[in-house]
């Protein structure tokens, strides 16, 4: 399969959950329903950079939102601007890979937003756009997905997809000493393996696992979805008899992996997740599957570039920094969801 044919939805409209026995069907409610998760907004208080100013017209393009964390990423966009009496949003569709949202960005140009916000299917492929953008005066805040030249945005903003992988290994490797596992067997499920976020994450993993004298016997790729996620777990499962903990690297696939786990009758390890969804959440405080925690990547970045757009746009800066103007890179923490936690971050979650 092409990266664009699997970049098309970095993880689909999910109707499947655990699964129940032989012959397993994915049933359970994802991260993506029909009503949307409540966005993930920023109160604007009165005065300072949040009182009304000159009109800022903002573009926005993300691809379709057909699974949770990209719908997050696009509710939360809108939502976000809605809040802004001097913004007005202008969304153009992302078509089916980075060709057709390269076909409608062009039509965004000649609309002549302030600012355009944009998450590409794939950072390196629309490169190309943000320095055409860039060029032709209008700044771009780069959203998750990074352009590999920094004369193409004027602001980036993404979660910490090396940190994600610090997280999981130190949440790993601190519960295999406290079990007196010495040599553990530690499975990994990624995602997208040729995007550059899946090998940060990777990356993050693997460097800090060897710090602590472990490593991964078995990693197999998915695709962000719960079926990859499934036919990939089960094949790490064939391979590895024996299991002391694993990582997934997002949690909409994760539905697939503890359904795969489920009809395999293998509960022996504990996994860690990616992302944050809510059904992630819940599972971790009903604590009665493998699942015992996730690393945060929020779609709440979404709300912020909104508003660092709107910044741009009026020539401000953060009011809480001396700078006069919004800094060029943001990179947003990955916290460790517990039992213990999870309660305090439910209202993130996606």
């Amino acid at each position: 399969m092409s990266q664009h044919s699997r970049d098309l939805s970095r993880r689909r409209l999910l109707l499947g959950g655990a699964a129940l026995g032989a012959g397993t069907f994915l049933t359970a409610c994802t991260s993506n329903e029909a009503q949307p998760t409540q966005a993930q907004t920023k109160d604007v208080a009165a005065g300072g950079n949040a009182a009304p100013g000159e009109k800022v017209v903002i573009g926005f393009s993300a691809p379709a939102a057909d699974h949770g964390w990209i719908a997050a990423i696009t509710n939360n966009a809108k939502a976000q601007a809605a809040t802004y009496t001097d913004v007005e949003f202008k969304s153009v569709e992302a078509g089916a890979d980075a060709a057709a949202q390269r076909a409608a960005l062009s039509t965004l140009i000649a609309q002549k937003p302030q600012v355009i916000v944009l998450l590409p299917h794939d950072g390196k492929e629309l490169n190309a756009f943000g320095l055409e953008a860039m060029a032709a005066g209008i700044p771009v805040v780069n959203l998750d997905r990074a352009f590999p030249d920094a004369r193409a945005y004027r602001t980036q903003i993404k979660g910490d997809n090396y940190g994600m992988g610090v997280a999981a290994a130190a949440y790993i490797i601190a519960q295999m000493k406290a079990r007196g596992v010495s040599s553990p067997v530690i499975g990994e499920i990624p995602g997208i393996d040729s995007l550059e976020l899946t090998q940060e994450r990777s990356k993050g993993f693997a460097d800090t696992l060897n710090a602590a004298g472990f490593k991964v016997q078995r990693r197999v790729p998915a695709e962000f979805t719960a079926d990859t996620g499934q036919r990939a777990a089960s094949q790490l499962l064939q391979a590895l008899p024996k299991l002391d903990a694993l990582w997934n690297h997002d949690d909409d696939q994760g539905i697939g992996v503890l359904a795969a786990a489920n009809q395999a009758g293998r509960k022996e390890f504990i996994m860690v997740g990616g992302a944050g969804s809510k059904k992630a959440m819940g599972d971790i405080q009903t604590d009665n599957t493998p699942l015992k925690a996730t690393v945060t990547y929020s779609p709440s970045m979404a709300s912020s570039a909104i508003s660092l757009a709107r910044l741009i746009g009026q020539n401000k800066g953060m009011a809480d920094l001396v700078e006069l103007q919004v800094p060029k890179e943001l990179v947003l923490a990955s916290e460790t969801i517990t039992k213990e936690n999870a309660s305090k971050y439910l209202k993130f979650g996606f």
